[in-house]
């Protein structure tokens, strides 16, 4: 497919870490990456120029609130994303269905950390085979999501990689329940594939493996998806209840699903699993760690985190990061930075994130050079 294409370049002979490329109609993707969430069609607290400087080379985008604000219509009389956002930015959107189930039982991220959602808790009015009919968390309006109308979305929105429609389900759950869920998941991937094959649209499509941690009901799911013609492979449900059987269960997968094509971990890039996740030989992960933790100032650095707040910023008239090179430590310090968060002004926000964002960029440069030279 000429709009689609995933080369790799080399494969670590220490590990199954892997540096690759994925091409695109609005750009490359180097891999392993980091994927930053823009779940408004923005990342929280940047313009998308910003963005483009900071270096990132793909962004994930939630269908489920573009859905519901400012409504796929909208953005599709606009000319899609891309146009709507005024950046060629390679971008990935879930399904709807992710958010539907992950803001009613938290995030995967969240399941890792033992939290959970009460906010959204009874979003989920009714699953069928069908799909899902869910209220709206913005206006309580029922609205019904099955696998033709995630695709019809995702169509409107025109993302450069989608996703399937399919259930995310929490940890602790039955095994009957598990499997019963697998295999409606497989069959709203497979109507979502025809919907897709049907009209294209220059969009790859990525199935996504479930089955919990059970390696006997993911080992079926990789069977199953993999004999279809799906562009790529996400890795969603349940991961575990630690991070440990999450690394565990990418040590199972990994080696099990196609090498000649991409695949990507969904929702989990947190500092703590990147360099583990990237030797299980995934490509691309997305998270909302690094945003989230520069807005409660909390900075990335390569000697340790900073928490900005701490009275020790308050007199540091010099960078975050000396060596770092990001837009923030070159104009900015500290003690500036401090005062911004301790005065509760959003730019101490837009400051913060650039320089986790730029730290993201890095480090994932650094992984890369790494595997070139198989240091891991």
């Amino acid at each position: 497919m000429s709009y689609f294409k995933f080369e790799i370049i080399h494969q670590s002979r220490t590990s199954r870490a892997r540096v690759g490329r994925i091409h695109t109609p609005h750009g490359v993707i180097d891999t392993p990456n980091f994927v930053a969430v823009g779940t408004n069609a923005t990342l929280k607290a940047l313009d998308t120029k910003m963005v483009h400087d900071i270096g990132l080379q793909l962004m994930f985008c939630n269908t489920y609130h573009l859905l519901l604000q400012p409504g796929v219509e909208t953005i599709a009389q606009a000319g899609g994303l891309h146009t709507f956002m005024n950046r060629s930015l390679p971008i990935i959107t879930d399904s709807g269905g992710f958010q539907v189930f992950s803001l009613a039982q938290g995030t995967v991220n969240d399941e890792l950390k033992s939290r959970s959602n009460k906010r959204y808790e009874g979003s989920i009015l009714k699953i069928t085979e069908d799909g899902v009919l869910f209220r709206s968390y913005r206006d309580g309006q029922k609205i019904l999501l099955t696998p033709e109308t995630s695709i019809a979305a995702q169509k409107s929105l025109g993302a450069d990689i989608i996703i399937p429609f399919d259930e995310l389900l929490p940890n602790n759950v039955a095994y009957e329940h598990l499997t019963t869920s697998l295999h409606r998941t497989h069959r709203w991937e497979q109507r979502s594939l025809n919907a897709h094959r049907a009209r294209p649209q220059n969009q790859a499509m990525y199935a996504v493996i479930h089955g919990g941690t059970d390696q006997r009901l993911r080992k079926l799911s990789c069977e199953f998806l993999t004999k279809l013609d799906f562009d790529g492979f996400a890795l969603g449900g349940s991961l575990g209840k630690n991070h440990q059987e999450m690394f565990n269960l990418l040590d199972f997968v990994i080696p099990i699903l196609p090498q000649d094509k991409p695949n990507h971990l969904l929702g989990i890039g947190d500092l703590r699993s990147l360099e583990t996740v990237i030797k299980c030989g995934i490509d691309t992960m997305d998270s909302s760690h690094p945003t989230r933790c520069a807005r409660h100032g909390f900075l990335f650095t390569n000697a340790g985190g900073i928490k900005i707040l701490h009275s020790s910023n308050k007199q540091r008239f010099r960078p975050i990061d000396e060596s770092c090179t990001c837009f923030t430590c070159q104009y900015y310090t500290a003690a500036y930075l401090h005062h911004l968060f301790k005065a509760n002004e959003l730019t101490g926000h837009t400051l913060a994130t650039i320089h986790n964002l730029h730290y993201m960029v890095q480090i994932m440069a650094a992984y890369r050079e790494k595997i070139l030279h198989n240091e891991m």
